[in-house]
């Protein structure tokens, strides 16, 4: 049973030190800051990088696919991943996950289950109101990121191929855990557990439905484990990144098994 707590007089709210939870709540939403924090910072610097993102087979996720054209303003050329990072991070932040981490990590929106937010609302909208109305364009995103994961996934393909012949390097099981990690982050989503499930009014009632039901039902046990794939996929696409940045640059040397 959950402990009474003091309410703030001017609030009407318990004060953020004065809640029911006695356990280290805030080092979730601390780790939350600390890795998703990290990686935006990672992403940014590397869209703007603008070089070391291609060696032999490998080509970083963050500049696939590879644009044939260069755009610039005032003379600075625009780097081609800032065009390609929008489509992967709209699926992301518009995921209903992610929301809740950054809602409560960033925003403190509430920081933890029992734990009261810092103020007070004067009105409660959503995400009925710009900005968060974007987050229902989750669904459409997704799409996006299906695309991307057979982009993706030529690309790990191709990881496997030195000089026309088949090898494998480090950085070659790097891009296959890479492409199944984005793979089982994209399809245990919940967008795409409705879009297989969703709709309809009996699943026993033909074979299409019994089928649908079938995948719906191996996509739901994907999505029970959505959120330790939306971790190990984003930071596996930096380690991707990275990787293919330290080969090109010449920093370390790619690792070759076969």
């Amino acid at each position: 049973m959950a402990l009474p707590t003091a309410q703030s007089k001017e609030t009407g709210r318990a004060p953020l030190a004065l809640n029911s939870r006695r356990d280290n709540w805030w080092i979730r939403p601390l780790i939350t800051v600390a890795v998703l924090g990290s990686f935006v910072l990672y992403a940014t610097w590397r869209a703007f990088d603008n070089q070391y993102y291609e060696v032999g087979p490998y080509l970083s996720p963050f500049y696939s696919p590879l644009l044939a054209f260069n755009w610039s303003i005032a003379g600075w050329n625009i780097s081609p991943a800032l065009y390609i990072l929008v489509f992967p991070l709209s699926f992301r932040l518009t995921c209903y996950y992610y929301r809740l981490a950054y809602y409560r990590a960033f925003f403190w929106d509430p920081p933890a289950c029992a734990v009261p937010e810092l103020a007070a609302r004067k009105h409660y909208t959503g995400e009925r109101q710009f900005p968060f109305l974007l987050q229902n364009l989750h669904r459409f995103a997704l799409y996006a990121a299906i695309v991307f994961i057979f982009i993706l996934g030529w690309d790990a393909i191709k990881a496997f191929i030195f000089d026309g012949r088949f090898g494998i390097g480090l950085g070659s099981l790097i891009f296959l855990a890479n492409i199944v990690l984005l793979a089982l982050y994209t399809f245990s989503c919940h967008s795409f557990r409705h879009l297989i499930g969703g709709r309809v009014n009996c699943y026993s009632c033909t074979l299409r439905n019994r089928t649908r039901h079938g995948i719906w039902q191996r996509v739901s046990m994907l999505n029970e484990r959505h959120g330790l794939f939306a971790w190990c996929s984003l930071v596996f696409v930096a380690v991707t990144d990275l990787y293919v940045r330290l080969v090109a640059s010449g920093a370390i040397h790619d690792l070759r098994f076969f």
